[in-house]
């Protein structure tokens, strides 16, 4: 007698092999057989018709803050996620003294664009060391597992106090500190060490993540605490990542490589295709693979879609901010605004001032899309707001505001940026095939006024296995695999990330045909009644963490099967 058996199902197992219809049973949290007409058990699931696959591993989110008040991880947990990894980008709370959180709090507020409010309001703190901050994390309680990096900021912090807040060199001292200390965390259970470049990485004081400007002995010598302990991977966000500095990101993979070379454990970095140089990714591709190939465990972290922004009404950002007119009702409920919107003389007074300089409608016009009922993440440019105007012989700030205010004010737009110079995904496409990217980039959890791409599992499967339109799918095993296997296998989380007996019970029954994520929406629900984007989704019939069913059909059963996950244990 099973705990568990999902009857019926096509397994597509996290390995990359063809997909085939098993049942899987669960007993004790594991998987236990994976084959036909396997015996009976306490509890059944319906697989008929429907896709059985791994639990998703997201190992690049910002749940640092959250994690401490939010039992679920939202909106992470809608779309099959059931590892998570945080500290990305070299960012987080520990090791944090008392009088440092505010300086921590500031530092993601401007980096990762979480309100400072709600870290304020929200954030139980109970730690000092990074050691302290597992066990507080082990104490918790929580519908999927999650794991934890130390970050470069707080380290530096830390060790170096002002100086090192301000990207003041580092002593040799200096560096001796912060790898002991990085040590000690590698040892308590830290999955690696993660660390800033980009100078769009900014504190709410509009200073640099601390780090940001490391000289290569610093680098070099935090990451030998990485070869010392023998496991856990150094994550970059490198200079150029967000298309700032297109000279940089050669020269960072440069230095990972030697970097890998010398530590002996994987170097990973984010990569995106930039507008300016927009064959650039191609070289980086090829010297990621130049690196494997010389034996340098060089990765890639990729997105499975745009990096972009999202805007309504309701946002902090907006492509008719800065008009005198339009900015005095921004304090105003959202319906009050959408009515004295909707008044002719005040239609015309906005539309009467200038367009700022560098605003969004500026810069990205014929890139801002509306969207509908159903999300394209790969739209056509003939779909964007000028060239709607075009069509219809009007203004693109008039055909703007005519649409924003449709839904009651809640229309939403997107402005696919990044990964977009060519008007569509094939450089994603080519991200994704790379035998040295891992996915990830998503941020789940961060840029709550910006961006919701925890929902970018859920596209993986929707947009690159079964629609996509304007060009070449992925395979449904590739597209699985990168989400669970191979994210899993570089963290060195080898209980999970593929249906085997002896693994860990962590896995999605979905209904591929139902399967979508919602259009992104406003919610009002973190401390503070603080803002943020979320999208729930359909088609998840069931998740599983840990051999318990902690969601049906999209709703939570009250299970709380998950754990902190330690590193270096095996």
């Amino acid at each position: 007698m099973h705990d568990l058996v999902i009857r019926g199902g096509t397994v597509v197992d996290g390995t990359g092999a063809p997909a085939g219809t098993a049942d899987v049973a669960v007993d004790d949290g594991r998987i236990t057989a994976v084959a036909p007409a396997l015996g009976p058990a306490r509890r059944d699931i319906d697989a008929d018709g429907a896709l059985v696959t791994p639990g998703w591993v997201d190992i690049h989110t910002h749940f640092d803050g959250q994690v401490t008040w939010d039992d679920l991880l939202t909106p992470a947990c809608w779309h099959g996620v059931t590892t998570v990894v945080t500290g990305n980008c070299g960012v987080g709370f520990a090791p944090c003294r008392p009088d440092e959180r505010r300086r921590l709090i500031e530092l993601m507020e401007g980096v990762e664009d979480i309100p400072g409010t709600a870290l304020h309001e929200g954030m139980r703190w109970g730690w000092e060391s990074f050691p302290e901050y597992l066990d507080f994390l082990a104490d918790r309680r929580l519908v999927m597992d999650v794991g934890t990096q130390i970050s470069h900021g707080p380290v530096r912090t830390y060790v170096m106090g002002e100086r090192g807040a301000r990207n003041e060199p580092a002593t040799p001292d200096d560096i001796a500190a912060m790898a002991a200390i990085v040590r000690e965390a590698m040892d308590a259970g830290a999955l690696g060490f993660t660390t800033s470049r980009t100078i769009m990485h900014r504190a709410i004081d509009g200073e640099p993540v601390p780090g940001t400007y490391a000289a290569e002995d610093e680098l070099f010598g935090i990451g030998a605490a990485l070869k010392a302990a023998g496991h856990g991977v150094f994550e970059v966000a490198p200079a150029g990542v967000a298309g700032e500095d297109d000279l940089a990101p050669s020269r960072e993979v440069a230095w990972m490589r030697r970097l890998a070379g010398a530590i002996g454990r994987p170097v990973a970095y984010g990569m995106t295709q930039s507008n300016a140089s927009p064959d650039l990714y191609r070289d980086l591709l090829a010297e990621t693979q130049a690196a494997a190939d010389a034996g340098a465990e060089v990765w890639m972290q990729v997105a499975g879609r745009a990096t972009g922004l999202l805007f309504s009404l309701e946002t902090t950002f907006h492509p008719l901010r800065g008009r005198p007119t339009f900015d005095a009702l921004a304090a105003l409920p959202l319906t009050e605004r959408v009515a004295k919107l909707r008044q002719a003389d005040v239609r015309a007074a906005i539309l009467a001032e200038p367009t700022p300089p560098r605003s969004l409608l500026s810069s990205f016009g014929d890139r801002i899309v509306p969207i509908g009922d159903e999300v394209d993440y790969e739209p056509s440019y003939e779909d964007s707001l000028v060239a709607r105007a075009d069509r219809e012989g009007r203004a693109p700030d008039a055909v703007l505001y005519d649409l924003m205010l449709e839904r009651d004010g809640r229309r939403m737009f997107m402005i696919p940026i990044l990964n977009y110079a060519s008007g569509d995904l094939e450089p994603v496409r080519e991200m994704l095939l790379h035998p040295r990217s891992v996915f990830g980039l998503g941020d789940a959890g961060a840029h709550c006024a910006t961006i919701c791409d925890a929902s970018m599992t859920t596209t993986m499967l929707t947009h690159w296995a079964r629609d996509r339109s304007r060009g070449a799918k992925l395979p449904l095993e590739l597209a699985v695999k990168k989400m669970t296997a191979d994210t899993a296998a570089l963290y060195g989380l080898r209980d999970r990330g593929v249906l085997r007996p002896g693994l860990r019970a962590d896995l999605n029954v979905i209904d591929l045909d139902r399967l979508r994520a919602h259009p992104p929406e406003v919610l009002y629900d973190l401390p503070g009644d603080c803002p943020r984007l979320i999208q729930r989704a359909d088609g998840y019939t069931a998740t599983v963490v840990a051999g318990e069913v902690t969601f049906r059909d999209g709703e939570h059963t009250g299970a709380l099967p998950g754990r902190l996950v330690r590193g270096g244990r095996g």
